[in-house]
């Protein structure tokens, strides 16, 4: 069985798949904060008893705090079950929900009023490079109609243009996101530099 779950944005969300891929159960909850509370209890109900040969974790980029309480959780399962561990792009798993002909634009707030954001295509194909910028300048580096994302509407309206929806990552959607996308290393992606500078020598 397959283990897949992301605690990178407000939402808690975790999904429960067989050998062949299909899903046998999943749960989404949108909590804000306290993943750290809510996510064990969460994969308790889901497993009931049942373990995992392979955890897929979204790996952000997202909320610091929520990407590493959700990669903790997943390394110490993977060491308890002896099970392969590899990460999923958080971006790619909120594309994953969207119903799009050509691209999809998907745009979450980051930090200091930037987005972050990338645009995905056939088979949930990167089709640019992940990003974290104001909501003016991510506006001319998208030409997908359709943007999705907690900072959809934020680039929409900057740039004038396009469909905004709401949304967040579903786990029962992991395995529709493209496999490079899927089997990353199990450590966040922040993409930005750190607010924190060492100091120089």
């Amino acid at each position: 069985m397959i283990l897949a779950f992301d605690t990178s944005t407000a939402a808690c969300t975790a999904a429960l798949f067989d050998g062949a891929g299909e899903c046998l159960a999943h749960a989404d909850e949108v909590i804000g904060r306290g993943h750290a509370e809510r996510l064990v209890p969460m994969l308790d109900e889901l497993l009931d008893g049942r373990k995992a040969e392979r955890i897929i974790v979204g790996v952000g980029p997202g909320s610091f705090t929520g990407m590493r309480v959700g990669i903790a959780a997943a390394h110490g399962l993977a060491i308890g079950w002896g099970a392969e561990l590899s990460g999923m792009m958080s971006l790619a798993l909120i594309a994953a929900s969207a119903d799009y002909d050509d691209s999809v634009a998907v745009a979450v707030m980051g930090g200091h009023g930037e987005l972050f954001f990338d645009e995905f295509g056939e088979a949930g194909k990167p089709l640019s490079a992940l990003r974290s910028l104001p909501p003016p300048e991510a506006a001319i580096r998208t030409r997908s109609n359709l943007v999705i994302g907690s900072g959809a509407k934020l680039l929409v309206n900057a740039r004038g243009w396009g469909e905004a929806r709401e949304a967040l990552p579903r786990a029962a959607n992991a395995l529709k996101i493209a496999p490079g996308l899927r089997s990353l290393p199990a450590k966040p992606i922040y993409a930005r530099t750190p607010d924190a500078k060492a100091k120089a020598a």
